[in-house]
């Protein structure tokens, strides 16, 4: 729902804040990576995750791309919710948690406060892989003066489908240069 906040910090603590963005203040819970990366500022930029339960909505906040990424790869996981992410998230770095799940790093990840070694295990064995290719696959690319090719491309990856296989969709159509962006997605929608 919301992609990231900008704006002025209120209230700074090593797990919430307060960010008045346009004179609306939303209270955001954050890792404390974040908070060490953003402690001295008075403005910034906070990545948002907005958890809806039927008693609560949670906004999380997170400084970069690369750790909210990280955040929902780790809710994916039975057993893991918003707040054992969160305190993975403060106790590791993303590229601690990283080298603990590619090296099988059990004893790394138990001592992160709620984790067990089942839990611990269950991490490691469904993160495999997925997190080491993190910064190229999970960041949406933000292009300037998109073209009509690339505007569909951005849409399709935004579908849930594969960049390459988007890419060779693209490729087949003939025309693409007149067509609208709505008349490409559909055209390589129809060819893949």
């Amino acid at each position: 729902m919301f992609a990231f906040l900008e704006g002025d910090l209120v209230y700074k603590s090593p797990s919430l804040v307060y960010i008045s963005v346009h004179g609306v203040g939303y209270e955001l819970s954050i890792t404390l990576q974040t908070y060490a990366k953003m402690q001295h500022l008075d403005k910034c930029r906070l990545y948002t995750h907005l958890q809806i339960k039927e008693d609560a909505w949670a906004l999380f906040g997170f400084y970069d791309e690369e750790e909210r990424s990280t955040f929902r790869q780790l809710l994916n996981i039975n057993g893991v919710g918003a707040v054992t992410a969160r305190i993975i998230l403060s106790s590791l770095t993303t590229d601690e948690l990283v080298a603990a799940i590619a090296g099988d790093d059990v004893k790394t990840l138990e001592k992160v406060k709620g984790i067990g070694s089942k839990t611990a295990q269950r991490i490691i064995l469904e993160l495999k892989g997925k997190l080491s290719n993190l910064k190229n696959s999970s960041s949406p690319t933000i292009v300037k003066h998109n073209t009509t090719q690339e505007d569909a491309l951005i849409a399709l990856v935004n579908l849930g489908i594969n960049k390459g296989v988007a890419e060779a969709a693209l490729k087949k159509i003939k025309d693409a240069a007149t067509l609208t962006v709505e008349q490409l997605i559909k055209q390589a929608l129809r060819a893949l």
